[in-house]
C-alpha cells in the first residue's frame, strides 16, 4: 500500500497514520502529535489548508479537528482507505 505525508494527501479522504517519523520533530511537538491522539494505525482526515502554501492543516483525528504546521504534517505519512 502507498504512504504519502499528510502535508500532500489529498482532501475529505480518509486516510491511516502507517508511520510518523518522530526524529523530524521538536520534543515539544512530538509530545503535542501523541497528547492528540496521533499513532500509527489512527484514522485521519486532511480537511483544509491554508491558502497560502506554508500555512497550517487543518484535520480531522477521532471527533477532533486539529491544526497542524505543515513540517509537522509533512512528518506524518498515511496511507489511504480504499472505499
Amino acid at each position: 500500500m502507498a504512504s504519502d505525508c499528510l502535508a500532500t494527501f489529498p482532501r475529505r479522504r480518509n486516510a491511516t497514520v502507517s508511520t510518523i517519523d518522530w526524529t523530524r520533530l521538536a520534543p515539544p511537538e512530538a509530545r503535542r502529535l501523541r497528547e492528540l491522539g496521533f499513532d500509527e494505525g489512527v484514522e485521519v482526515q486532511v480537511l483544509h489548508r491554508a491558502t497560502l502554501g506554508g500555512g497550517p492543516i487543518a484535520c480531522r483525528i477521532g471527533r477532533m479537528t486539529v491544526a497542524l504546521r505543515r513540517a509537522v504534517a509533512a512528518s506524518i505519512h498515511v496511507a489511504p482507505i480504499a472505499g
